[in-house]
């Protein structure tokens, strides 16, 4: 049983915070141990004398358990920028061995482990050489669930992001379309996708609230089911 996956997406601000909360309560509701992990997030939020990350304390702020604040995160920094770009400000470099041996530890500790990727499959995480995200994913061994959109340009962002990842051979759990509100065009979209790809797929909606992920009751529960047979 697959128990431990990544959230990835087609590209930044598709909802990948968002998704892997929903899933992260899903699995907590069930009665399991679960703990969210962003490898590496950048951008601090300063609120007068408060300073905080905002994917991390989203989940916080969501969580039906105690997160382990250590367990959530391996790299942090300031700039909100693409995570090589943030780290080189800093002076600092991220290793890959550092987040590959943060999942092994955390994968013996919990019975759901979401990892979350940042911005899309491409982006870089060291300054010199070619080492990005989809690299860190294929090395961990873990499935991945692709967030994508549902407005206008979707199908060309998700259908080259599932290409990429079946060429890398990374076995892809599903697709989860993020946000969608009802119209035509973005039914069209999914669909289209769908059967192009033949892939599980699950709908979020847009919330009015950030606060209405408490109450989300989704029909395709079978998506979850699949999940932990990948």
């Amino acid at each position: 049983m697959t128990q431990h996956f990544w959230i990835v997406g087609t590209d930044t601000d598709v909802g990948k915070t968002l998704v892997t909360t929903y899933f992260m309560r899903y699995f907590q509701e069930k009665g399991a141990s679960v703990t969210p992990y962003k490898p590496v997030q950048t951008g601090i939020i300063v609120e007068g004398s408060n300073q905080y990350y905002g994917d991390t304390a989203f989940y916080q702020s969501f969580s039906e358990q105690t997160l382990v604040e250590e367990h959530l995160n391996s790299y942090s920094f300031k700039e909100p920028a693409s995570p090589h770009y943030a780290a080189m400000l800093e002076g600092k470099e991220i290793q890959e061995e550092v987040i590959l041996q943060h999942i092994q530890q955390l994968k013996s500790e919990y019975d759901y482990v979401i990892c979350e990727g940042a911005g899309g499959l491409y982006v870089p995480l060291i300054e010199q050489g070619h080492y990005h995200f989809l690299h860190l994913i294929k090395q961990s061994g873990l499935p991945v669930i692709l967030v994508a959109r549902t407005k206008l340009g979707t199908i060309n962002h998700t259908l080259l992001s599932i290409e990429v990842l079946k060429m890398k051979d990374i076995p892809i759990a599903g697709v989860v379309f993020n946000a969608f509100e009802g119209t035509e065009l973005e039914k069209n979209n999914i669909s289209t996708i769908e059967q192009m790809t033949r892939l599980p797929s699950l709908v979020i909606p847009k919330f009015k609230n950030l606060s209405d992920l408490k109450n989300i009751q989704l029909e395709n529960t079978q998506f979850f089911e699949r999940l932990v047979s990948v």
